[in-house]
This record gives C-alpha cells, structure tokens and sequence, in this order.
C-alpha cells in the first residue's frame, strides 16, 4: 500500500519494482518525499481555497488517504492516546486526529474567505473499517470487505446555511450512488439520462423520509467472490446469499470491556462453508442492525421475495470483466513513476 511519507506504492507483480504515485495534474511530484499526506492534501486544498475568485462557485472533492493502510501517523498523535494499550490502534486513532486537525484548518481557511456562510460540507466514509488493520465497527458485524453492516453502513454528517433541519440523526436509506443526483440538484443540475442514484435532497435537507427503498449490496458472480457474494435490502430487511465475506463476526476494540457470547470471529474457512452450502441469511436491520438473528427460516416467504428481487437486478447485470495483471503500467516502464497513460 502507498506510503504516507515517501508516495510510493510497489507492484503486486514485482515487490522490488517500487515508484511514485504522486501527482499534480500529469506532473509526477517529487518534492513532497517526507510530508505526510493528510498535511499535504490539506495544505494543497486551503491554497485552492485562498486563492479561489469568490464570485464563482466551488466544488472541492478531497478524499483523504487516511485511514488506509499502512498504519502510519506523526507521533505526537500517537501520543495523544496513552490509554491505548495496542500500538495499532494508536496510531490507527492519530491518524483519525490528524485527519481532523487538517479538516478543522481547511474549515478556518473557508470561514477567513467568507466562504463558509455559503458552503455545503460533506464528510463521508466509504465503507467500515477493517478489523485486521485496527479498524472497528463494533456493535456491528464483520468489516471492510465484507456485505455485513459493519463493512457496508457508512456514517456521514452534512453541514450548511442551505439545510432546514439540523443537530439531528437521520436514519434513512442513502447509498452511495444517491451523492451525484442530490448534489447536482442542489448546484441547479438536472439528470437527463436513468441513473441508478436518486436525489435525497428532502430527506437530508428536510428530514423527510428517504425516496429511496431497496437497494443491492453486492452482486457478484465470480468464483470464488472475494468480498462477499450477494445481498440486498429491501424495506426493513435485508438477504445475504452465500458467502458475506472472511471476517464474520463481532469485533470489540482492544481497549474495550466487552464480553459475550457474541465476540466469537467467525474464520475464512467457516465463511467459506457457508458459501458452498448456499445458504441465506435474513435480518430485520431496522431492529436488528447487529445481524445477530437470522429470520430465514422463520420468514422463508420474505426469503423468497427478496430473492426474486436481487434475481430482477442480476438479470439487468453488465458481466464482470477481470483482465489478467499488465506490467505496463509500472514504475520501471516510466522512470519510477506508476503512470496510466500507456492506455
């Protein structure tokens, strides 16, 4: 995985091929070997910021590189959770807090240009964390890579003058496709072909209820499905079919006292039997968001319906393209730099 200092990642067909992957616009950047890249993105988006004409609108998209692998962080962060017996998740933890420290300075660069008062800011994760890497869902089941709720339920919060109803939590179905058409509606945008996303401008804006009432985990064919299988959601509940992935059970923090019954990981191995055996698993997820209770055999009629639901979704399916592995790509092709334009 890329390192947070240096920018280089190595090749998965040859680890001692390694290279830069770091640049601005087409240019390879050299000159940040040594800055960490939360402050780097940071620094770079509050440039943006200062430097932008404020009679035109902005649109600012800044996925951090925290929190993935490797587990890496200036150490003062670290240090700022001494209660953390475990050294990953430490660091795990101040990597968290400096995320946060750079987004709380690009927040003082917006409100310093007069921007903030007419600024949507949306904060997202893209899936849960994952328990191998010091990540944690807890209550929730399982992880990253995973069609558990704890790999799958994302948290975000949106903040602005434009929302009519805030300091509350909304619980309404949103899937991350509902970002482009909400956003594009509320910078005067219109969707003229059919998307799979739909507008939630209401429900976040408003607390109106979610327009949005099924949608589908995962679908995936292939054999074996490394990240899970199948699922969807329809309503209140929620069908897993076959395999959901390695890392199938509750997963306390270190630092937590939490015993049970419930705190068993469940291995590969044991995900993998489930695979083969086809089995499907059903929950209530609006009362039961901790997948502890499977319903399939009590409810084997709601099994079928959402079955033939994800059948209506796997017939509309495009067929999963998996190319082998190309060299072209890669840092001693293009003077150590990772570079796509051989395509």
């Amino acid at each position: 995985m890329e390192d947070y200092y240096n920018h280089s990642i190595a090749s998965l067909l040859d680890p001692s091929d390694v290279g830069l992957d770091l640049r601005d616009n087409e240019e390879p950047v050299w000159s940040a070997n040594g800055t960490y890249s939360t402050y780097l993105f940071a620094d770079r988006v509050t440039d943006i910021i200062a430097k932008h004409n404020k009679s035109k609108p902005l649109y600012l998209y800044l996925p951090f590189q925290s929190v993935h692998i490797p587990i890496q962080v200036p150490e003062h962060y670290e240090k700022m959770y001494p209660n953390i017996k475990s050294e990953g998740r430490r660091k795990y933890c101040g990597m968290v807090s400096a995320m946060d420290e750079a987004i709380g300075n690009i927040t003082d660069v917006l409100k310093a240009r007069g921007l903030y008062e007419d600024t949507l800011i949306v904060f997202t994760t893209d899936n849960g964390g994952w328990t191998t890497e010091f990540g944690n869902n807890y209550p929730l089941r399982g992880g990253k890579v995973t069609i558990w709720e704890g790999g799958t339920r994302g948290v975000a919060f949106v903040h602005g003058p434009m929302l009519n109803k805030t300091g509350y939590r909304n619980n309404g179905l949103m899937h991350a496709v509902d970002w482009f058409p909400t956003l594009l509606h509320l910078a005067g945008g219109k969707v003229t072909d059919p998307i799979d996303g739909v507008n939630l401008w209401d429900m976040i804006s408003s607390g109106m209820e979610s327009k949005r009432t099924e949608f589908v985990y995962n679908l995936d064919d292939k054999i074996p499905p490394m990240e899970g299988h199948a699922a969807i959601r329809v309503g209140d509940y929620k069908l897993i079919d076959g395999y959901p992935g390695a890392y199938s059970g509750w997963y306390p923090p270190p630092e937590a006292k939490t015993h049970g019954p419930y705190n068993k990981e469940v291995t590969l191995a044991e995900g993998l039997t489930e695979m083969f055996l086809g089995k499907k698993q059903l929950f209530n997820i609006k009362d039961d968001p901790n997948e502890r209770n499977d319903l399939s055999k009590e409810m084997p009629d709601k099994v079928k319906q959402l079955e033939e639901r994800m059948d209506y979704y796997r017939k509309q399916m495009v067929p999963a393209i998996w190319p082998p592995s190309d060299s072209k790509s890669e840092p001693h092709n293009w003077g150590g730099v990772w570079t796509p334009g051989w395509c």
